[in-house]
């Protein structure tokens, strides 16, 4: 039996809970949208997922850590859950159905650094769902038990790659907004997509490349571990493998360092 079976499973009921919540309040009349210190939107339902995803984790891993994004960070040890109630939440408070539930099972290594070794992407207003542990490869399905293999592309050339973005304002801000419009005209087709879907796109060999300039833990564990297993590469925008660079870029691994050039500050 694979390592992370237990902790698999789950992190699946884990994401059906999170959808039941979520979706009864999308495109509700009467939601709730306040907006944080950050600026940035935060709705009812936010909160009450990430509320009812703790409460379960409480029940069924007491010993674990719990980090996400609108209750922080609560336990400590080598083994710490990590949420994100909706990655996406300016869509959902729009009604438009690109948003996901993140959830990571993240563990420290020997260098005292977290890892993550399970991640589910659940998108129930797409009808998707995408999941991987260490070592045993990434799927896509309604559930556990009814899932396909996913695996990124083979392109190898920038030429007949398809990249995606988020937005150009947070590459102007970090001075290197130049080379990312030059790898944008050396690819053969660009998108912004946006938040989790870019990601699970490259999992699945449909797109070959994403990057986003400023990120969150809670927004790359998931998708990290997922990209990983369908065989990709997931860094930094420096290059730093992992998911604590505060940005992401990711690929099939044959166009990685490709990007990573174009993207490098120019000084």
């Amino acid at each position: 039996m694979p390592a992370y079976d237990d902790d698999l499973r789950l992190a699946h009921r884990l994401a059906d809970a999170a959808d039941e919540v979520t979706m009864a309040r999308f495109r509700a009349l009467d939601l709730k949208v306040e907006t944080k210190p950050d600026m940035t939107p935060v709705s009812e339902a936010d909160t009450a997922t990430e509320a009812e995803v703790r409460r379960l984790i409480q029940e069924a891993r007491p010993a674990d850590a719990i980090l996400g994004e609108e209750y922080g960070l609560v336990g400590e040890g080598p083994r710490r859950w990590v949420v994100d109630p909706i990655d996406g939440t300016k869509n959902y408070v729009r009604g438009v159905p690109v948003w996901a539930t993140l959830i990571s099972l993240m563990e420290e290594d020997a260098t005292g650094e977290f890892r993550p070794v399970v991640g589910v992407v659940s998108a129930p207003a797409l009808g998707r769902r995408w999941w991987a542990s260490e070592g045993a490869g990434a799927f896509t399905g309604g559930a556990l038990g009814a899932e396909g293999r996913i695996g990124v592309s083979k392109v190898a050339s920038l030429a007949d790659a398809s990249f995606a973005y988020s937005s150009l304002t947070g590459w102007e801000e970090r001075d290197r907004l130049a080379g990312f419009l030059d790898l944008t005209r050396a690819c053969w087709r660009t998108r912004g997509y946006g938040d989790f879907w870019p990601y699970m796109m490259v999992a699945e060999g449909s797109l070959d490349l994403c990057a986003e300039p400023e990120l969150n833990l809670w927004d790359m564990a998931a998708i990290a571990v997922v990209v990983q297993e369908a065989g990709g590469r997931f860094t930094s925008i420096d290059g730093v493998d992992g998911v604590h660079g505060g940005n992401a870029a990711a690929s099939n691994g044959l166009l990685h360092d490709q990007m990573l050039g174009y993207l490098r500050p120019r000084g």
